[in-house]
């Protein structure tokens, strides 16, 4: 079978709007939530519900359609404003091969129609309206392919940003569903519109690779970008005075490193899985290049322990650092403590008051006499700035006053 079969439709199919950037940006404002929430959100919708139930996000984009229909000698690239027209093109031109991108979900009336036209089971569907599902892959209908993978990116903000890639294979084609209009499949549509491209020449298969491995490749600016963060952390933390708020940052960084590795280590096992079908469902000429996927995403693992050890290595660096500042505190305040405890004596000593005549009469010449000096107040001054100084150099030699 070239193209699968649609079944009668009782309602017609919904013409979607055109493009607008201003409607874009105001849903984009809603979509402004962390993913911690989102992931809540969408599992908050399924609890206790039937498996297979549909259920769209409020924070759905709605979708754009974009169909690449191409060959050896011709490439075709258009975004539909209506599902119609892009199924009865494909319908028409089964000796093609095609890429249908749907970017967006708000529409449940289009996602039944795909899972009919299409084939497609509803937990399958329910998998990806739910937008948080781990990487894996399915085998249905002896030889189709359901993928999922997730793609990253290190923002401005500076911690990861992940989004599902969806990805249905058949005879002739790949369908494909994104929750956003952006992503890092551009290459991906540059080598389709090249002449050259091996893509157009080898099965829709091909194309699925493709797309799983330019995901993964993305994987490595992802932790460029981190590396180059903790580079900056571990500066700021070798710095004279690292504040509280750089230790968030360190502990953020370390929290979405982990993060990573969690979408790291299941594209590796979904990898390992695809090489272990029947050459019936994946030739062996492409097992090839699954193979080289497998090779990143051990890279991609291997960086993300390596990242996640330095991060370790630098919360440890920030704690002895703020250790030996309080030792720092602490020893200048133990030397002026120090310094002014014979100072304190030898005051507290002289303002003891001894009478210097008895009842009697009679002078005590004991009783303290230079108190009756008429040099008696410079001595004593320059007696406790001796004390200082002597002080002062005996800690000096002893290097309790050096840095080093």
């Amino acid at each position: 079978m070239d193209f699968p079969t649609a079944p009668p439709v009782a309602a017609p199919t919904p013409s979607l709007p055109h493009h607008d950037d201003e409607q874009d940006h105001d849903l984009a404002q809603v979509r402004g939530i962390s993913d911690r929430d989102a992931t809540r959100e969408a599992r908050d919708q399924v609890v206790g519900q039937r498996p297979g139930t549909l259920v769209i996000s409020p924070r759905a984009l709605r979708p754009r359609l974009f169909l690449y229909s191409y060959d050896e000698q011709h490439m075709l690239e258009e975004e539909y404003d209506t599902y119609e027209a892009l199924i009865d093109y494909f319908r028409a031109h089964p000796e093609q091969r095609h890429w249908i991108d749907i970017r967006g979900y708000n529409n449940l009336h289009l996602m039944e129609q795909l899972m009919a036209d299409f084939d497609i089971h509803p937990l399958q569907m329910e998998d990806v309206l739910g937008d948080y599902q781990r990487a894996k892959v399915e085998l249905f209908d002896e030889n189709r392919l359901f993928l999922v993978s997730r793609m990253t990116e290190f923002t401005d903000s500076r911690d990861i940003d992940d989004d599902q890639l969806s990805i249905f294979t058949g005879a002739n084609y790949v369908l494909t569903f994104q929750d956003d209009y952006e992503d890092c499949l551009d290459s991906v549509r540059q080598r389709l519109r090249s002449g050259f491209s091996s893509i157009r020449r080898r099965p829709s298969l091909y194309l699925a690779y493709a797309l799983t491995d330019v995901v993964l490749d993305h994987y490595y600016p992802t932790m460029a970008a981190i590396g180059d963060y903790i580079e900056t952390l571990e500066d700021r933390t070798l710095s004279d005075r690292p504040s509280r708020r750089l230790l968030s940052r360190i502990l953020q960084v370390k929290k979405d490193i982990v993060r990573f590795r969690r979408l790291v280590y299941p594209e590796r096992e979904k990898i390992a899985e695809v090489l272990r079908m029947p050459d019936e469902v994946v030739p062996e000429e492409i097992k090839v290049f699954f193979r080289d996927c497998y090779d990143h995403a051990i890279q991609a693992m291997d960086l993300a322990e390596s990242y996640r050890e330095s991060v370790s290595s630098l919360v440890d660096l920030y704690m002895s650092n703020q250790s030996n500042r309080m030792n720092e505190v602490m020893k200048v305040l133990t030397i002026i403590s120090s310094i002014f405890i014979p100072l304190s004596f030898v005051v507290g000593l002289y303002g003891m008051n001894f009478q210097r005549e008895g009842p009697d009469g009679r002078i005590n010449y004991l009783n303290m006499p230079e108190l009756y000096s008429p040099i008696g107040y410079p001595v004593l001054i320059v007696v406790l700035v001796v004390i200082v100084i002597g002080q002062l150099v005996y800690f000096y030699r002893k290097g309790w006053l050096s840095d080093k």
